[in-house]
Order: structure tokens, then C-alpha cells, then sequence
């Protein structure tokens, strides 16, 4: 078939075109809606963001969204070369006590590794 004998065929009517076109403005605000929150959460401390995406059904949020760029643009931080390191406390390897940063660093220069070592 050519295209000008399926044109004719796929002609709304005014009240189609509107119900059309107030269901794309509908599902547009609900998108834009559901982003949002999801931008939101994910500027929120860890336990806010994990409560908010325990609720959402499964694969939803990663299909809809690009969820990876979202999320590292959300978790990038200031931190700039030079700036002092957050101060934490830590627990020994053989749990006899804790460590504190800020008083190890007043001993001697500390060097923090980041990294998965299993």
C-alpha cells in the first residue's frame, strides 16, 4: 500500500486529537512528576533515598531513566584537590577499638585508599 491510500485512513477526529493530546500533556507532567521525586531522593541521605526506592515497582526507575548519570551527578560531591578529608571514626581490624581520623592525622600524614580488595 502506498501512502496515500493510508493516509486518509488514519485521520482523527477533533475529539480524538484532543483526548490525544490531553493524554500526552497528562503522561509529560507525570514524568517530569516521577523524575523529580527521584532526583530528589537521590540527594537525600542514604536511608531517605533506600525507604523512597523500596516503594517504586522494580525496573521502573532504571528503564525510565538514565538512573546512572542521575545518580553520579546527585553523589559527585565538592570536594576539591587539597580540601581536608571528613573526619570518621573507624573500627580496628580485630574490633579492640575505634580510630578517629582527625587524631591519627595529628601523629603523623595519613593516606586514605580507596578501593575493593576481595
Amino acid at each position: 500500500m502506498r501512502w496515500s491510500e493510508i493516509k486518509p485512513r488514519l485521520k482523527l477526529s477533533p475529539l480524538a486529537r484532543r483526548r490525544l493530546g490531553v493524554i500526552a500533556i497528562v503522561l509529560t507532567i507525570a514524568y517530569i512528576a516521577f523524575g523529580s521525586m527521584i532526583w530528589w531522593a537521590m540527594h537525600q541521605p542514604p536511608e531517605t533515598f533506600g525507604r523512597v526506592m523500596k516503594r517504586l515497582p522494580g525496573p521502573v526507575p532504571f528503564v525510565l531513566f538514565p538512573f546512572e548519570t542521575l545518580w553520579l551527578r546527585a553523589r559527585a560531591g565538592n570536594l576539591q584537590v587539597g580540601d581536608a578529608a571528613p573526619d570518621f571514626t573507624l573500627l580496628k581490624l580485630d574490633r579492640s577499638d575505634r580510630i578517629q581520623l582527625s587524631a591519627l592525622n595529628k601523629q603523623q600524614p595519613v593516606v586514605l585508599v580507596f578501593g575493593s580488595y576481595t
